[in-house]
């Protein structure tokens, strides 16, 4: 990743985060700003200048720092919320909803960490019985640069006091090497987006390849972290099923099927935004040649008839493989 500029909140300029981001990155010009708002997005940048015109903000997270997460997020039954660690990936992906969320793909990194935490806190004690989840990953890849960030470290000493939530961290990556100096918790669950070899290839660019995925859930899985998997999204293919299974096998020959503390499955969609927005920046993605139809919730999907289809057999090989029906949902469908 190339990166021209960083910018630094002036109240930031000695926090060690601020440190490891410049040293990163020698080449970058460093700019001290009042507040990140009053730079990011205020001029409009091309998703795709992410090629080659990157900055970075190191700045603090204002206003509501926990939010609750939408339907169909997670496992049914109990509260979900997410936090918002940093906006914007260093991946690219063909599909990716930040492509048309944000009017830039600057990246963000949010360094008030016990701030978030504390409002963690908050959010936990108004539910004083049952189980509830924390999720991270959802505007940013949660482990991608976590060595320059280092802030994991911050989010397992709050979970340890706290036995009744569940953190996810979701992710693409393979940068596994802050958490393996960490000990695993109960109550927290490495997730890693899944596909086919082939689905990976053409449409999570610079994302970890699947074999490089499956190397580091393995790694994890002999440090004894509890995993979980997101088939999410699913995009229709000649060959989905028999390329989806080869992947499979390949991961559960390393670790067994049933390891998995759950798999959601998740066909591909879009805001009408972007939509258009991946239409403009991908016009020659094989992924935009499907008979796409507005649905229920006003995304932009496959019909119900192909979505059902393809839910079903996959849930249905998934179930073959050693999974159990209690660990599969389906993420954000009707």
């Amino acid at each position: 990743m190339k990166v021209n500029k960083i910018f630094v909140e002036e109240n930031l300029q000695g926090h060690e985060s601020v440190s490891r981001f410049c040293e990163s990155f020698p080449k970058a010009e460093l700019h001290i700003i009042d507040q990140y708002e009053n730079y990011f997005q205020k001029v409009k940048k091309p998703y795709l200048q992410k090629h080659n015109n990157n900055s970075i903000f190191l700045a603090e997270k204002r206003g509501n720092l926990v939010k609750a997460a939408p339907d169909a997020y997670g496992l049914s039954g109990e509260p979900h919320y997410y936090y918002i660690h940093a906006y914007n990936c260093m991946y690219e992906c063909q599909y990716c909803y930040l492509q048309g969320y944000f009017q830039s793909p600057d990246l963000v990194f949010f360094l008030n960490h016990e701030d978030i935490v504390e409002s963690i806190r908050r959010t936990y004690s108004e539910h004083p019985e049952g189980r509830m989840w924390f999720h991270a990953g959802e505007f940013s890849d949660s482990l991608a640069l976590s060595h320059l960030s280092k802030e994991l470290p911050i989010y397992f000493r709050a979970f340890q006091e706290l036995p009744r939530a569940y953190l996810e961290l979701r992710t693409k990556s393979a940068n596994t090497k802050e958490l393996e100096k960490l000990d695993p918790l109960e109550n927290i669950i490495v997730s890693f987006s899944f596909s086919s070899h082939t689905a990976a290839k053409k449409y999570d660019l610079k994302t970890a390849s699947i074999s490089a995925r499956i190397q580091a859930m393995y790694r994890l899985y002999t440090k004894g972290y509890r995993l979980a998997l997101h088939l999410d999204p699913i995009i229709d293919s000649p060959n989905l099923f028999s390329d989806y299974q080869q992947a499979l096998k390949e991961l559960f020959e390393k670790i067994p099927a049933n390891y998995f503390s759950y798999i959601s499955l998740g066909v591909v969609r879009f805001t009408k935004d972007v939509f258009e927005q991946t239409a403009r920046n991908y016009p020659e993605s094989d992924m935009l040649a499907a008979n796409f139809v507005k649905s229920f919730d006003n995304k932009v999907r496959y019909s119900k008839p192909l979505r059902d289809k393809i839910l079903y057999n996959m849930r249905d090989m998934i179930l073959r493989m050693g999974i159990t029906k209690e660990k599969i949902y389906l993420c954000m469908e009707d």
